[in-house]
């Protein structure tokens, strides 16, 4: 496996033009169904947000949000018991409502959806349904359902590589490989795919999907520099970020004071 200071070189290498090369071959407009903001049968909605980003929502429209309000722990690592979740993970992710739906989504009476907070929503958002294909960085939920290979394969003239979700994962896999270094774009579920989508957007959402992945693997490398194990005792949960380790409520953790 390629050390996530290389991914972060591959990342920073990605060329915008081929990413909105690779967009415009997917095709995507947004129709604002708002799939991507609720939760998925009994899976409540999950999106991965940087403490920054966190921070920036806190305020957005003016607002003053406690931390939690904007963002809860990542449930994976976490497990209920006896005194409340207890565990620790390694990322944050969007606040959710009772519904299990995004805390900022809204719809109006036609059932159209809208972003309460859209000029300062997080990388994920801005860039779904798209994702970059490295190693260290992260896809959003949804199955992947068509793929654009940069690089070696572009070069290749194998440009496009849609399917199954199971074969699409794989070409993506491959292309992640050694030989292809600029990766994959991966197009996840979306009713919006396949629709026409300008230049001018396309670049937009490329320089923006390209800020994403680079944002991932430096916060990866946050993650890991900044790691240190740390007891865990029941109804306690941590949270390692590139900034250390926060209590649920996004406060530092006190040494032998996990509890948020």
């Amino acid at each position: 496996m390629d050390s996530l200071e290389t991914e972060l070189e591959r990342a920073r290498a990605l060329d915008v033009d081929e990413l909105a090369d690779a967009i415009e071959a997917i095709g995507f407009e947004c129709t604002r169904c708002g799939a991507c903001c609720k939760s998925e049968a009994d899976d409540p909605h999950t999106a991965t947000v940087f403490p920054d980003e966190v921070r920036r929502v806190q305020s957005a429209g003016d607002a003053e949000r406690d931390w939690r309000e904007v963002a809860r722990p990542m449930p994976y690592g976490i497990t209920d018991g006896d005194d409340g979740p207890t565990g620790e993970t390694f990322e944050w992710a969007l606040q959710t409502d009772a519904c299990g739906d995004c805390a900022f989504y809204e719809e109006d009476e036609s059932g159209t959806g809208a972003c309460t907070v859209h000029e300062d929503r997080p990388l994920i958002c801005e860039t779904y349904p798209f994702s970059v294909g490295l190693a260290g960085t992260s896809q959003p939920m949804g199955e992947v359902v068509d793929s654009v290979a940069l690089g070696a394969h572009r070069e290749a003239g194998d440009t496009t590589d849609a399917g199954d979700a199971d074969d699409a994962d794989d070409a993506g896999d491959d292309a992640a490989g050694p030989d292809d270094a600029e990766g994959t774009v991966r197009a996840h579920e979306c009713e919006g795919l396949g629709r026409d989508i300008d230049r001018e957007d396309a670049e937009s959402l490329a320089a923006a999907l390209k800020e994403r992945a680079v944002r991932e693997v430096e916060e990866a490398i946050g993650v890991r520099d900044a790691y240190e194990p740390r007891t865990v005792e029941g109804g306690e949960v941590v949270v390692h970020d590139s900034e250390g380790a926060k209590r649920p409520d996004g406060r530092a953790v006190d040494d032998g004071d996990a509890k948020g």
